[in-house]
């Protein structure tokens, strides 16, 4: 390793400032566009990683320039030991956030504002109890939808991610935006992306393009305000002229923000993936258990990644299944 280059900066120029870690792959909902049907097999617990572990790869990232984490899941609050992970993490001179389904978030609010977790980020795909159970597998619609006033009240800053289904929660577009008419919340629109598993094809994705479609046709042009996008900003965000709250529109598929990317992800077994549509992985936790350094693999896998989505460069090769059939199901990689 050159100890006078920067491990976090790829062979394109982006320094990666942005670390999500997966906490678990286990979650208490069944997202059809996240899991299998039959759901996936989990790795055995003693290839996950423990609170330490996660402390200690975190602490080098952190070292060569990590200035933001995310906790991920599955649903990173069924961990029994969420609180000690928090407590750790919060030592780090870092920004932390999570993301969740909100179902059992409401016995966590205490130990998240101790910790100094103020952005939340959580996944609801419809306002309908009815489609909520079908896209979830699960009856929590209200649980989530009250949690989510809850965390509100507690002032917490709140995104909601809605990853869009063509025939299934397209109609709710307008009732999602309206959503944030009374509440200080971000809706945050996401194009249905290719994983293992979830039955992906171009037919099913709402684009950027389509959503604006829907926003034009029901709010006057003058009212539907562009607001400026944050550094390397995945989405970009609008809101109502008047609204509390605003909406977002991240377009992976369709307008990728790659150029600008800084992120990289950390799975449950303590591998990185330098890109979320990347099929290739580095084992950090094997070489940190043989007590080795870890800084090689991580400059390596770093310098290896691609311009564009893992290299599907092209809506083409996007919709080649056995190009995206290669990558983990989202559940194994982290939301």
């Amino acid at each position: 390793m050159n100890k006078n280059q920067n491990i976090l900066q790829d062979t394109h120029g982006r320094d990666h400032a942005y670390l999500r870690i997966s906490l678990t792959e286990r979650c208490n909902l069944r997202c059809t566009y996240c899991m299998p049907a039959d759901g996936v097999q989990l790795s055995p617990k003693n290839h996950l990683m423990t609170y330490e572990e996660i402390y200690d790869i975190t602490k080098t990232f952190v070292k060569h320039g990590v200035t933001k984490i995310r906790l991920t899941g599955g649903e990173p609050l069924v961990r029994k030991d969420i609180p000690v992970i928090l407590e750790k993490l919060a030592s780090l001179p870092v920004e932390l956030s999570i993301t969740s389904n909100a179902v059992i978030i409401d016995r966590f609010v205490d130990v998240l504002k101790a910790n100094g977790v103020n952005n939340i980020n959580v996944s609801l795909d419809s306002l309908d109890a009815s489609k909520f159970k079908h896209i979830t597998r699960r009856h929590e619609f209200q649980k989530v939808y009250d949690n989510i006033h809850l965390l509100v009240k507690e002032g917490f800053k709140i995104k909601v991610n809605a990853v869009l289904i063509k025939g299934f929660n397209d109609n709710e577009i307008i009732d999602f935006i309206n959503f944030t008419k009374d509440l200080p919340v971000s809706i945050r629109f996401i194009e249905f992306m290719p994983f293992d598993g979830n039955k992906w094809d171009m037919s099913k994705m709402v684009s950027y393009v389509e959503v604006m479609e829907y926003v034009n046709k029901n709010y006057p042009k003058e009212d539907v305000l562009r607001l400026k996008d944050a550094p390397n900003d995945t989405s970009k965000n609008y809101k109502i002229k008047g609204y509390k709250g605003s909406f977002a529109i991240i377009s992976s598929v369709t307008n990728p923000f790659c150029d600008s990317c800084n992120r990289l992800r950390l799975t449950a077994n303590g591998h990185l993936k330098n890109c979320l549509f990347s099929a290739s992985e580095s084992d950090l936790l094997s070489t940190l258990r043989a007590g080795k350094s870890i800084e090689p693999i991580i400059e390596k896998a770093v310098k290896a990644k691609f311009k564009i989505r893992g290299g599907m460069d092209t809506l083409e090769k996007l919709q080649e299944p056995n190009l995206h059939s290669k990558n983990r199901s989202m559940i194994t990689i982290g939301g």
